[in-house]
Order: C-alpha cells, then sequence, then structure tokens
C-alpha cells in the first residue's frame, strides 16, 4: 500500500547548483534541508516544503523545457507570486482554470517546468 509521496526530484545542468539555490531557496524561500553524507558526492541539494522533500539532482544533455513534467507548489497571495517572478524576468503562463483554484505556470532558469496554485475562498 502505497501511504504517502515522500519526495520529488527535478534536476538541473550541473554546475548549476549554486545558481539553483538561488533561484528555490532565495527566490522561492523553500528551505534546504541537509542531504545525506552518503549522497553529497552525487551533487545537487535537498529542500523541505511542508512534509515533502524536493531533491535537485545533477543532470546533464536534457532539454527540460520539452517536458510537461513539473512540481506543483499550492502558496497564498499568488497574484504577489506573478509580480514577484515578473520583476526576475520569469515569463509566466496562464494555466488552464480548474475549479476552485487559481493558477499559473513557468519555467525554472533550468527549463523545470513550475506550476503555482492557490485554493479560492
Amino acid at each position: 500500500m502505497l501511504i504517502a509521496v515522500n519526495h520529488v526530484q527535478i534536476t538541473v545542468p550541473e554546475g548549476q547548483e549554486k545558481e539553483a539555490k538561488e533561484f528555490y531557496c532565495n527566490l522561492l524561500g523553500l528551505k534546504e534541508v541537509e542531504k545525506p553524507d552518503v549522497l553529497k558526492p552525487n551533487g545537487g541539494f535537498w529542500m523541505q516544503s511542508g512534509n515533502i522533500q524536493i531533491h535537485v539532482g545533477i543532470e546533464s544533455g536534457v532539454d527540460r523545457n520539452q517536458t510537461k513534467a513539473h512540481v506543483a507548489y499550492e502558496v497564498t497571495g499568488i497574484e504577489s507570486w506573478r509580480s514577484k517572478l515578473e520583476a526576475e524576468n520569469i515569463v509566466v503562463l496562464n494555466s488552464q482554470l480548474i475549479p476552485g483554484f487559481k493558477r499559473f505556470e513557468f519555467r525554472d532558469p533550468f527549463g523545470n517546468r513550475v506550476e503555482l496554485l492557490e485554493k479560492m475562498a
């Protein structure tokens, strides 16, 4: 029986870990968590959002702009998030409407698709 989602993984190109930490930890505000010593030689880093971990791995030779795979983060104040991202010259795209949510998507600086959504009151 599956009981929970433990973590998700995204990837960034080799040599861009610093930029990925800047984007995800500083701009988006995700908390970096300690990666086990046995895995540190693989590169990358781990973050936490609520009770889910996001693992950032290193993977070269992948065109992240061609995939629909993504992580969706639930937020509050979605319009302030839109403004914050646009101020950083990130192209924000409106997503198809789904009942009960405001949402949009964008590509991170490495091509990964990201979705932000907020429950409507």
